[in-house]
């Protein structure tokens, strides 16, 4: 039995996420999601890694989607209606929800205003969508008669998962992305301590250790107050799910206390259309979110408007969320082009930019002119601020999930390849866990784990009833009771094993009691001129060994003579002392002495002692 995990996207970078785990024979695809900085067939996943003939349907038991984010989505409709995957997929009911929301956004932005192919239509999204099981959290989702799922609350964005899965024996958990601490709107992710063969995670920060969030939300709120104070304009490029609605509630509460009339925009429709499902699925959101709720909804923002796209060009100060984030295309790009050549406005960017779009090259450094994906140039004379508003865990919280779950192995996917192994090499040394960083392509394998189901004799169990008291050394008494026994695993053939009592085994194998400690033979030299001499020596031997070993018992023949500490010697006559065949005057006799632990000691210098002596 083994997993094999085969990364079709994420191994080695951030995009288009797609692992397949085979485990036991059932294969698993977590995630299809998109490249948001490739505009070739790198975008995809190579899903013919999966499928050479293309049977997608007889190759995957199930597809799991852990959120609604294009790099974990967007290749969804692509692989079922063009490529044509007509099996289950699972993903939690926010997720079904706001996915195709998010999928109509970039059709939309992408063919209809930048002119690229149109690899999956309207219809493809509403047919893609309509094949998808929610699920809620702590669900457990029987897929088949081997294997079972389960989805845990990951926090990162509303609806975010991570996922169990079992087929037998063996266990795997794949994070998707998640958060290991609390924001203003969602919670921070919670799993249960499980026993796992191998943990798939995130490691997007693989390497970046964040501190208290209170300082950073104080820099993004003066960066962007001083930037409309001097009558400049501030862009903040973001998906209209996730990051949108925490620095909303954040710049909403912060114009209030501060009675700054200086309006709030959003770009789009779709997120007026996206605080209405934060509205519906209040259950979702951060324990804070859920209080307020009962007085008033912490999304009806008091500052925030509808933008036109008359306001490009309007005088005065503004704020402006347009999307998508990253400035990788759509209003947002469009904006920026016409904000960032004066020194007067403002480009926050709340989040991590992938490589290959505008605002990773803005974060890079501090250009000029940045290239755009038509070959045009944008002159940038507009201040640029980032500020880590990720809702992605840092590595710490990677490190702490790591440690609780504490899997068998670890794979790395979803981040930076130099980041990747530092991490990787802090899991191994400071975990002692195995961990992998495949590449876009590898399949990395791994034993499973095989339970036996095992009867335990009366005997065995009463003995781990048995009190083992321990106490400890303290200014105060502390007593521990640490109820552990030995026992023997039995299997025999068309019987079910067995846990029996060490003190029953020979009475299971049906042999007699015998007990070896420990056995030794060495050659002891005899120096007598007889046979008679010899068989004196051997009696003065008896008796200094009778005399300083207590309890021991001696055998004499002759002149051969076996020493034991215990009874019933599994010492083979043909191997005790004897007489040599040697012609040598000098005769060579064997003393085969069998020790107790207790007695190695004093044992050894009874020998040494006989080849002094002799």
């Amino acid at each position: 039995m083994a997993i094999d995990c085969l990364v079709l996207g994420a191994g080695q970078e951030i995009g288009k996420s797609c692992v397949v785990v085979t485990i036991n024979g059932k294969k698993i695809m977590f995630d299809c999601g998109m490249h948001m900085g490739c505009d070739d067939h790198n975008r995809y996943p190579d899903f013919s890694l999966i499928s050479k003939s293309g049977d997608f349907d007889n190759a995957i038991s199930c597809i799991i989607i852990t959120h609604f984010h294009m790099d974990h989505v967007g290749a969804l409709p692509y692989f079922t209606e063009v490529c044509g995957y007509n099996g289950p997929i699972y993903m939690s009911y926010p997720t079904k929800a706001l996915s195709p929301l998010m999928l109509e956004d970039y059709r939309r932005v992408m063919v209809d205003r930048r002119g690229e192919e149109e690899l999956f239509t309207t219809t493809h999204i509403a047919n893609c969508m309509k094949k998808v099981i929610a699920i809620d959290l702590k669900q457990t989702i029987q897929v088949d008669e081997d294997l079972q799922i389960r989805a845990y609350y990951a926090g990162h964005v509303l609806g975010a998962v991570m996922v169990y899965a079992k087929v037998g024996d063996a266990a795997i958990v794949y994070t998707g992305d998640y958060n290991m601490t609390t924001d203003r709107h969602l919670g921070a992710a919670k799993i249960d301590r499980l026993q796992l063969d191998l943990l798939i995670s995130e490691s997007t920060y693989a390497t970046t250790i964040r501190g208290s969030k209170y300082p950073r939300e104080r820099e993004f709120l003066q960066a962007v107050h001083k930037c409309v104070a001097g009558g400049g304009k501030a862009l903040i490029p973001s998906f209209a799910l996730g990051r949108a609605q925490e620095l909303c509630m954040l710049l909403d509460d912060y114009w209030e206390r501060m009675n700054i009339k200086v309006p709030i925009y959003f770009s789009s429709g779709l997120t007026i259309q996206a605080n209405m499902y934060y509205k519906m699925l209040i259950s979702w959101t951060s324990q804070n979110v859920k209080e307020k709720h009962n007085t008033h909804n912490p999304f009806d923002f008091k500052n925030v408007k509808d933008f036109d796209r008359s306001l490009i060009h309007a005088p005065g100060p503004c704020v402006l969320f347009a999307t998508p984030g990253m400035l990788c295309a759509g209003f947002s790009l469009e904006v920026f082009k016409h904000w960032a050549p004066s020194p007067l406005n403002l480009v926050a960017l709340p989040g991590y930019s992938v490589a290959g779009t505008v605002g990773h090259k803005l974060m890079a450094g501090k250009p000029t002119t940045v290239d755009l994906y038509n070959g045009t140039k944008v002159d940038v004379r507009c201040k640029v601020h980032q500020v880590a508003f990720s809702p992605h865990t840092d590595a710490k919280g990677i490190m702490d999930l790591t440690k609780f779950l504490s899997p068998k192995n670890v794979v790395l996917v979803h981040g930076e390849k130099p980041s990747m192994m530092t991490l990787k090499v802090k899991i191994t040394s400071e975990l002692d866990i195995p961990c992998f960083v495949p590449a876009n392509g590898e399949t990395v394998s791994f034993a499973s784990t095989t339970y036996i189901k095992a009867n335990a004799s009366d005997m065995f169990l009463k003995s781990c009833s048995n009190p083992n008291f321990k106490f400890l050394n303290s200014t105060q008494l502390r007593v521990t009771d640490q109820r552990t026994t030995d026992g023997v695993l039995v299997i025999e053939k068309s019987k079910k094993a067995k846990i029996v009592h060490q003190d029953e085994i020979s009475e299971v194998l049906h042999e007699k009691n015998h007990v070896v400690s420990l056995a030794h033979c060495c050659p002891v030299k005899v120096k007598g001129e007889s046979v008679d001499d010899d068989v004196d020596l051997i009696k003065q031997l008896s008796a200094k060994i009778l005399k300083t070993v207590s309890g021991a018992q001696i055998h004499e023949s002759e002149n051969c003579l076996q020493v034991a500490s215990f009874k019933g010697s599994l010492c083979p006559k043909d191997k005790c002392m004897h007489r040599s065949s040697s012609s040598s005057s000098s005769e060579a006799v064997f003393l085969c002495c069998n020790w107790s632990i207790a007695d190695l000691e004093l044992g050894w210098e009874i020998i040494n002692a006989i080849k002094l002596n002799h």
